[in-house]
């Protein structure tokens, strides 16, 4: 009874429901008549043949005629009576076998249907919901930036008008609210004036309607976009966003900032006040071979090695570890520490004068935004795109036609003396493919991708890239950084930081012996002491209760951490 109220308060309230049910009853009554009739008819032709029968009869002969049943044990003897018989089994085929069955299909059974898929959606949140998000679009963002809100139990609701798609999205897992994304009221239902957060990532023409939508709805609620195109920016901004990201273009730069030689060595991926956290490809650097005892690098700089990164794979930094070529540093460290470190342990490397240092492939948003970082930086780089795109200045110049995946495309490129590959197509599967190709011609050389999806990450790392960035990861961390600015920080794929009091447990310990690392994976990185950040903390340092610990580690790791 329970789930069959939703259906049949649908089919009460809804016009639709309601028009086809007197369409329906207006055809049964109909039918109804004809079967009156043929009965009226039936007695009168077995009067005329002499013989009498019940009403009940009539009604009895009719059915089983229009039915073609045809039970045989009633049956006119004059011509006329058979005629008639003719007439009444065709009829019947006409209306009970064929228009009756389409009829109740279309009018009722297909509407039911409906309304059994739509009472599985809710239309509407309780009054008492607050704090919550709500995301207009699907796509590899919003789906990453569901993860995040779930594992931090912060409610969300995705809307769409789509009945098929709700269910799709239900049978999933998800949370879904149908509605009309452009109407007001689904804003109101969704009780928009209490939520945290409404994230639109639609396309810049329907993102701009949803906003100005809103807004009426509500003028305080954040919300956050992303801007396809440079000029949809302005325009985004004024129709009431808060936030207005262009994530393709985030990640163009991210790509290219992580190129060898680019800026001063450092990379910093992520920031706590006064703290930094930065990564380092240990390649031409000097610290290929050494241990980090014999590195020196904390007493030569004061920063601190929170873990290495190899293959996409993060492990705590411990005196015997040894880096190589593939290790990727984090570091973390103050702005003088970083810069000290920087002086320390300089990229050195032979360039070959009549070759790029950078091979881009793929010319589309992200291969292009990358191109113009690296000009901005002097870097010599070359473009590989497989159709012919209309650039200007010395991108055109640097622009190679054809196949990325072709030898012979990739040595006029300059594979052979390239100190960097950026794999930029939006295919994940192109990138998995070029990536191998690559690392097979070159074992040398650093190759970073593009990831359209997080699931391929690892695939990508596994086929030989060094560094990977995900387009999904990059959009949901920067979105997830706006409701959660001072407890968890997205910085690189797979990493977080965190902070928390320390409590009674850690109270009296050192850093050294306090077992965070042990018990989780996760490496102090700084210590809020009375309104103090002590940036890069000694191990011997004592931990007091009501210090702020702020911690590093992989987020598979998170629920160990809070469990302490």
């Amino acid at each position: 009874m329970k789930s069959l109220l939703p259906e049949l308060l649908f089919f009460a309230q809804n016009k639709t429901t309601r028009r086809n049910a007197v369409i329906l009853l207006n055809f049964l009554g109909f039918l109804f008549l004809i079967i009156c009739l043929y009965s009226v008819l039936f007695h009168a032709l077995m009067m005329y043949e002499g013989r009498y029968y019940s009403w009940v009869t009539g009604f009895y002969w009719t059915l089983t005629v229009m039915s073609t049943l045809g039970f045989g044990d009633i049956t006119f003897h004059s011509d006329t009576g058979l005629i008639f018989t003719i007439f009444v089994l065709i009829s019947g085929i006409l209306f009970l076998l064929i228009l009756l069955p389409f009829t109740f299909i279309q009018f009722f059974y297909a509407p039911w249907l409906e309304a059994q898929e739509k009472a599985r959606t809710p239309r509407e949140l309780p009054g008492d919901m607050k704090d919550h998000v709500i995301i207009t679009h699907v796509d590899p963002i919003t789906t990453r930036l569901i993860e995040y809100l779930s594992r931090q139990e912060i409610p969300y609701f995705i809307i769409t008008a789509d009945v098929q798609e709700a269910n799709s999205l239900v049978d999933l897992g998800y949370q879904v609210i149908i509605g009309e994304p452009d109407r007001p009221e689904t804003y109101r239902r969704l009780q928009v004036d209490t939520a945290a957060l409404v994230v639109v990532t639609n396309d810049d023409l329907v993102s701009t309607n949803i906003s100005f939508t809103i807004r009426q709805v509500s003028r305080d609620v954040p919300i956050v976009t992303n801007a396809n195109h440079e000029h949809s920016i302005d325009i985004l901004e004024f129709s009431g966003n808060i936030s207005v990201y262009q994530f393709m273009k985030m990640l163009g730069e991210s790509l290219s900032r992580r190129t060898l030689g680019v800026g001063q060595g450092t990379n910093i991926i992520g920031r706590f006040d006064d703290l930094l956290i930065s990564e380092l490809p240990a390649m031409y650097t000097g610290l290929d071979g050494k241990t980090l005892a014999r590195s020196g690098i904390r007493e030569a700089t004061g920063v601190t090695v929170i873990g290495m990164m190899e293959h996409g794979k993060f492990k705590a930094s411990a005196p015997d570890t040894l880096i190589t070529s593939k290790t990727i540093l984090m570091i973390a460290g103050s702005t003088r520490q970083l810069s000290s470190f920087n002086d320390h342990y300089p990229v050195n490397y032979t360039q070959d004068p009549g070759g790029p240092q950078v091979l881009i492939l793929g010319g589309g948003r992200v291969g292009m935004i990358a191109a113009a970082t690296l000009e901005e930086q002097s870097i010599t780089y070359r473009i590989v795109e497989k159709r012919p795109i209309k650039t200007t200045g010395h991108i055109q110049d640097n622009l190679i036609v054809g196949d990325a995946a072709d030898i012979n495309t990739l040595k006029m490129a300059g594979i052979d003396s390239a100190k960097t590959v950026i794999v930029t197509t939006h295919d994940d599967d192109m990138n998995i493919y070029l990536v191998f190709y690559c690392r097979q011609l070159r074992s040398d050389i650093q190759i970073i991708s593009r990831s359209i999806l997080e699931r391929n990450v690892s695939k990508l790392h596994m086929a030989g890239a060094d560094q990977v960035m995900s387009y999904s990861s990059l959009g949901a961390g920067t979105i997830f950084h706006l409701l959660r600015p001072n407890e968890v920080s997205l910085l690189t794929e797979g990493l977080i930081f965190l902070n928390r009091r320390a409590g009674p447990q850690f109270a009296g310990k050192t850093i050294k012996n306090c077992g965070i690392r042990e018990k989780t994976g996760f490496s102090i990185i700084a210590i809020r002491k009375n309104a103090q950040l002590l940036v890069s903390p000694e191990p011997g340092i004592t931990i007091a209760e009501n210090d702020e610990l702020i911690v590093l580690g992989t987020a598979e790791n998170e629920r160990l951490f809070a469990g302490l």
